[in-house]
């Protein structure tokens, strides 16, 4: 990150109006004016009275959003800082109007007990630019730890079913069993199954017998069968056991016949998109090669339509990124030695904007994906909606305005993007969080200031 961005510390407890702004909300656009202090909403009115020392903001008719809650990143740390940290990475995240995320627990160590958790809890305290909460990890046996926790102390339970390395890995029956049974709060899922992708590498490594498997077949080794048989069983577990169950990052059109089309308030079983599987389809491996290579992979043109579908008619409840740093050097190893995940969070909003502008997703729809649902699904205290009383976790976004993505702008610690050189069709204006604004136009304005989520 260009620390140089860090120029102007903004004042705490200072009243705020944002005047004649487009206000996007529980499902409706309508313009108002809206009123800040002490860090949270105080008032949402055509036309507010406002108190001299109060500032002013007039957004011209720009769009005012709740600010994104991301339920799936890696933030890198501990353990794995080369890559990212809380800092950098919660620093790209307000840049990109997300303004509250959730941290994965495959770091190092990985996050398998409270004590651990809370670790992570105190480091976020001094660094986190946005809210935050952290997943406890799941293993073969740690069901102990996980019938503990309590609300305040998880947003989730993540469950790697079958595709993941070391103590995170989750493969034995009998767990999976007992976790989806006694479980006291929500359960992520990581859906693929390793033994049926360890079988399409084998075939695989006889097909190109060089070693020089191209990365084109990275969707025909992480398959549609070892999703489908990953997430159904997840699924059956969860209606077995009355389980809440979220299932992260879909990437099939079979999949989606799993999911029931009502709005995630009808429902105990929920399902998530991430930015890049509704950007890329496999037509980008030759261009893009190892960059775009995630787990579960990005899959075919027809796949992704079908999640843009899915996402329209309320089949998928969630759009996140599934934020993954790697360095550089690490993603350019030949395939299939080089890591899965991208980074994504800077501009994730920036995508879905250009889907509303080609017609593909409505503001509305994006406001209640990114935000709404998030607060409904998990359960977080007084965020996620533009309410009186509420945080005032905002986002300003320009729709006459575009932005070009270069490295001198990125503020990820890996330093690149796959959107290096691209330019998107709108700008993030402004960036609220707490009722402080901590980014605006292309300048980071505060220190770390987020705070611990929470949930009720």
């Amino acid at each position: 990150m260009d620390m140089n961005t860090v120029i102007i510390v903004t004042m705490k407890n200072h009243s705020i109006a944002i005047i004649n702004a487009n206000i996007v909300n529980e499902g409706s656009i309508s313009q108002e004016d809206v009123l800040i202090s002490n860090g949270r909403i105080r008032q949402i009115s055509p036309q507010l009275k406002i108190d001299e020392g109060t500032t002013v903001i007039d957004a011209n008719g720009k769009y005012l959003l709740p600010g994104l809650i991301d339920d799936q990143v890696h933030f890198r740390e501990p353990g794995l800082t080369h890559k990212g940290g809380i800092s950098s990475e919660s620093a790209a995240a307000v840049a990109g109007g997300v303004t509250s995320f959730m941290d994965m627990p495959n770091v190092n160590p990985p996050t398998l007990n409270r004590s651990l958790l809370m670790d992570k809890y105190s480091i976020a305290k001094d660094k986190a630019y946005a809210n935050y909460a952290f997943y406890l990890g799941a293993s073969n046996n740690n069901l102990d730890e996980i019938k503990r926790l309590q609300k305040s102390d998880a947003c989730g339970v993540k469950v790697f079913m079958g595709a993941s390395t070391g103590n995170l890995l989750v493969d034995d029956d009998d767990a999976l069993e007992s976790i989806f049974a006694e479980c006291p709060i929500l359960i992520a899922t990581h859906c693929e199954d390793s033994p049926t992708i360890n079988k399409n590498l084998a075939q695989m490594r006889k097909k190109y017998p060089n070693g020089d498997i191209p990365v084109f077949e990275h969707p025909n080794i992480r398959s549609v069968e070892s999703c489908y048989k990953s997430s159904s069983k997840a699924v059956a577990l969860a209606k077995k056991h009355n389980s809440k169950l979220h299932v992260l990052h879909l990437t099939t059109e079979k999949e989606l016949d799993l999911f029931i089309p009502q709005s995630e308030q009808e429902k105990r079983i929920t399902a998530e998109v991430c930015v890049h599987h509704l950007y890329y389809d496999d037509s980008y491996y030759e261009k893009m090669g190892s960059r775009i290579v995630c787990n579960p992979a990005v899959k075919t043109s027809k796949d992704r339509v079908a999640l843009m579908n899915a996402l329209n008619s309320n089949v998928i409840d969630v759009i996140a990124t599934d934020h993954a740093p790697h360095t550089i050097d690490e993603k350019e190893k030949p395939y299939p030695d080089c890591p899965s995940g991208l980074p994504l969070i800077q501009h994730s909003l920036l995508i879905l904007l250009d889907f509303y502008l080609e017609g593909q997703l409505t503001l509305e729809t994006i406001v209640d994906k990114t935000s709404h649902s998030l607060a409904r699904i998990y359960g977080i205290k007084d965020r996620g909606f533009i309410r009186e009383d509420y945080w005032a976790d905002l986002v300003l976004i320009d729709l006459d305005k575009t932005t070009t993505v270069t490295k001198d702008n990125l503020l990820y610690e890996c330093a690149w993007s796959p959107f290096e050189g691209k330019t998107f069709n709108s700008m993030i204006n402004k960036t609220f969080i707490n009722g402080e604004t901590v980014y605006d136009n292309g300048k980071l304005l505060s220190q770390p200031s987020g705070k611990r989520i929470e949930f009720l």
